[in-house]
């Protein structure tokens, strides 16, 4: 009876180890997606970092010329940026607000219009009439209440995302200037009979994340700067807002470019503010640059990364940004590429040897 007894015991613990475990992983979540973050950031500034040294600096001076650069761009970028943003931001918001007040614009009439004309069949009026019957009916103290505490909570996520983008840029300035003692705990986990051949293909997959970032960075660079530079010469509204959501859209992979430049489009179609030839030269540009950048830029910047399918690219993305959202559709990409390396040096030649 002893040993059934304790196969029992043993289990039960091993089951309760492992609940114990994956609770303390989901608990641990944000604080692993900080240091997730840290690393593939570092990993992006570990090329700049080998470039300082090749030209005869130590390592720590490389890592404090590339931090201090980092800061400095970013520094600059807000100082000058930000101002312009947030007066054009404030600018849309009177205009818009100024539209609705006048009665120049009523999108709810040129609505109800639009049905009439295309779908005469339509009791349009009567569907009109049933939705502010509706709304009458709605209890707008609690909408009110809820939309405080929506306030409070949008409050406290941006809190929350300072927080974390400090904390990660501490733990990217330490990944930064400790990746090769890093490397090197890592590379003695590996027996010394294999660890030559861990070294190698590990100096591959983290080159090859490194080159992604930059490469993505280079992309979002080109784009926001060529998107002022339109967009200021045909007069768009606010072209430093959407410069930057240009930025940010290239920095995307799979469908960044085609989102921002859709903002951009619709953003041009506002009226007082931008004019139907102006959107349409804007969708012009963008259709055009769009095939530039996919068929000229990101081979070029890319050509030191590894290379990854299309359909491969497009199932990474999807999956990473269903289980980690924004980061995630960032991150796959790059492990797409580390799994194809390992299959392709060290699945494949084994499967060879049987």
């Amino acid at each position: 009876m002893h040993s059934p007894f304790r196969t029992a015991l043993v289990a039960t613990l091993g089951v309760g180890l492992g609940l114990m475990l994956i609770g303390s992983i989901e608990s641990l979540s944000t604080i692993l997606l900080y240091v997730g973050t840290a690393l593939f950031l570092s990993l992006g500034l570990d090329p700049i970092v080998r470039w300082i040294e090749r030209r005869g600096l130590p390592r720590w001076a490389a890592v404090l010329i590339t931090i201090l650069a980092v800061l400095a761009a970013f520094a600059g970028i807000i100082l000058m940026i930000v101002p312009i943003i947030v007066a054009q931001v404030s600018q849309l918001i009177a205009t818009v607000q100024s539209l609705f007040d006048t009665g120049t614009w009523a999108p709810v009439d040129d609505l109800r219009q639009w049905l009439k004309d295309t779908f005469p069949l339509l009791l349009v009026d009567d569907v009109f009439t049933y939705i502010q019957e509706w709304l009458a009916t709605l209890d707008y103290g609690a909408i009110g209440g809820s939309i405080g505490e929506s306030l409070l909570v949008i409050g406290g996520a941006i809190l929350a995302g300072l927080a974390g983008a400090f904390i990660v840029l501490i733990l990217t300035i330490y990944f930064t200037a400790s990746t090769p003692s890093l490397k090197r705990a890592v590379y003695q986990l590996v027996p010394a009979s294999k660890r030559e051949r861990f070294i190698d293909i590990g100096e591959q997959i983290t080159a090859s994340v490194g080159f992604f970032v930059i490469g993505q960075l280079t992309l979002g660079v080109t784009n926001g700067v060529l998107s002022f530079i339109f967009l200021s010469i045909i007069q768009a509204p606010f072209a430093a807002v959407l410069a930057v959501i240009a930025f940010f859209g290239s920095i995307i992979p799979l469908v960044g470019t085609l989102t921002g430049s859709t903002i951009i489009v619709l953003t041009c179609l506002i009226p007082g503010l931008g004019s139907p030839q102006t959107a349409l030269v804007a969708a012009i540009y963008y259709l055009i640059y769009m095939q530039i950048e996919a068929y000229i830029l990101s081979p070029r910047i890319m050509s030191r990364a590894v290379s990854v399918p299309g359909a491969v690219v497009v199932i990474a993305a999807l999956a990473g940004g269903s289980l980690l959202g924004l980061l995630g559709a960032l991150v796959a990409i790059p492990v797409a590429a580390s799994i194809l390396i390992i299959y392709r040096q060290v699945v494949i030649p084994r499967m060879n040897e049987r």
